[in-house]
């Protein structure tokens, strides 16, 4: 049971490190070198998608990780 969350945790965190890399580059610090500036605008499409898929494996994570420290 141990080696199968162990397993499942290393896959979760492997997808997340690619949902998180994947995601817009210099969204966050660009605008303060002089970048897009303050524009207001929605995520459409695949970023959605890719914001949303991060944050729930985000939660899968942190599931994974407290029933491997509980068993």
């Amino acid at each position: 049971m141990s080696l199968t969350l162990n397993i499942i945790q290393i896959v979760i965190s492997i997808l997340l490190m690619v949902a998180v890399l994947i995601q817009n580059k210099g969204v966050g610090l660009g605008s303060a070198f002089g970048g897009e500036g303050n524009v207001y605008r929605t995520k459409r499409g695949a970023e959605k998608t890719i914001f949303i898929s991060t944050i729930v494996l985000a939660v899968l994570f942190l599931a994974t990780a407290l029933i491997n420290l509980f068993l």
